[in-house]
């Protein structure tokens, strides 16, 4: 059985550089294994080398005679579409930085079990409290929560004791 051509519009020395400067590895020994093939070293003995099997060099092969050194990187996994649309999830992080009203979400702060529930009033959507956390995450926002604070707590004295003062009584 022949060996598939590769193509050689761009030399194996041009490979070997683009190599060393490829920030992903695996992309870089891709690159040094069809580098090996083109200076006609035998596709085992190439993919070997590189850390991988013929059949995977191969396949890399077809994908570098389709589109080149882009076609080498590895595509994004499809994964999963969000349960919320672009709109509701721009919603979600307004209400998010707005803060919860007292006196009609009955909350002083906004808990991920809150979120949860007020997601689930308003668009009939439910999130695990890991999966609304991912989703905050998504939305570049993290959960914090604030310090706590004793409500007989004095802010002159706090200050008067951080300065090495006497304490106001």
């Amino acid at each position: 059985m022949c060996a598939l051509p590769i193509r050689d519009d761009i030399g194996s020395q041009e490979l070997r550089r683009r190599a060393r400067r490829e920030s992903d590895g695996r992309v870089s020994a891709r690159l040094i294994a069809i580098a090996n093939a083109l200076e006609g070293m035998d596709r085992a003995s190439a993919a070997r080398l590189a850390g991988m099997d013929r059949q995977t060099l191969r396949d890399w092969v077809h994908r570098y005679n389709a589109k080149g050194i882009a076609g080498l990187c590895n595509r994004p996994a499809p994964g999963r579409k969000p349960k919320l649309s672009e709109g509701q999830m721009a919603a979600l992080k307004a209400v998010v930085l707005a803060g919860p009203d007292p006196a009609v979400d009955k909350i002083a702060r906004w808990r991920i079990v809150d979120l949860c529930r007020w997601v689930k009033e308003r668009w009939s959507v439910s999130y695990s409290e890991t999966g609304m956390l991912r989703l905050l995450w998504s939305l570049d926002l993290s959960h914090r929560k604030t310090r706590p604070r004793h409500p007989q707590s004095r802010e002159k004295a706090q200050q008067a004791f951080k300065k090495g003062g006497l304490l106001p009584v």
